[in-house]
């Protein structure tokens, strides 16, 4: 059966604004050359309106500069907006890819809605297909400056009714996870690849908050970490290749 591709997201979760490192908008706009979304979920200080201003203004700039979406939240609605960013992110990127194919065929200037009414439910009976068989690789980026330190175990909730959420999924889930800052450099590898998030409760344990918000690195990092991916996934394939060859030749 031919694969139906891998849609690849970064999902960011901050309250504040960066302060360190790389310009994180400019980055956003990196990964989305690279074909990953960027998608920023902003937890709001409900005492602080002007840092609350500034930082709505980067939310907004960096997921609209990475081909995603934003969505400002109060720490207590921040389970039922993790699913649903996510899940908004994965069909407006397919609806994308699917108006990208229309346009290769019909033209540039074709849409999605310029169909007929009956061609149209069946494109986007096509967009909810895709979106229940495609594979999915998210990185999660949890900002653990200090503001965040008292959100941290609703982060933690979250992002384990996002991993229930998306289990019916016909298609892969793969999560890996970073902070920022991390206890020894700007950036911390918190959990590498994996099908679920049930190990959260563990690994929050041991995360510690810090001062700095260094999220342009933090996206810089992601984008390095797809790629490493990537590149992986393309010598397992070349190896596999090359093994249907020898045993094709009778070798």
């Amino acid at each position: 059966m031919k694969r139906k591709g891998t849609l690849r997201q970064i999902l960011l979760i901050t309250d504040g604004c960066s302060n360190q490192g790389e310009d994180p908008v400019a980055m956003a706009a990196l990964a989305r050359e690279q074909g990953i979304t960027v998608n920023v979920i902003g937890v709001l200080h409900e005492d602080t309106p002007e840092y609350q201003a500034r930082g709505l203004r980067e939310v907004e700039e960096i997921a609209s500069m990475g081909g995603g979406i934003s969505q400002i939240v109060y720490t207590r609605q921040l389970s039922q907006t993790v699913q649903m960013v996510t899940k908004k992110a994965m069909t407006q990127t397919i609806q994308g890819i699917v108006n990208s194919e229309l346009q290769q065929i019909l033209g540039n200037d074709y849409r999605v809605d310029d169909l007929p009414p009956e061609k149209r439910g069946e494109v986007i009976e096509v967009v909810d297909d895709l979106g229940e068989t495609m594979d999915l690789e998210v990185i999660i980026l949890i900002d653990a400056s200090g503001s965040m330190e008292n959100k941290l175990a609703t982060v933690q909730e979250s992002l384990i009714d996002l991993s229930i959420s998306l289990n019916s999924r016909i298609g892969d889930n793969q999560f890996s996870m970073y902070a920022f800052p991390g206890k020894k450099k700007d950036v911390e590898l918190l959990m590498d690849w994996n099908g679920r998030l049930d190990s959260l409760t563990t690994i929050f344990s041991k995360l510690s908050s810090g001062g700095i918000t260094p999220t342009g690195p933090a996206i810089k990092e992601a984008i390095q970490a797809f790629t490493i991916r990537r590149s992986k996934r393309s010598l397992i394939r070349d190896d596999a290749s090359s093994d249907e060859f020898l045993e094709e030749s009778g070798m």
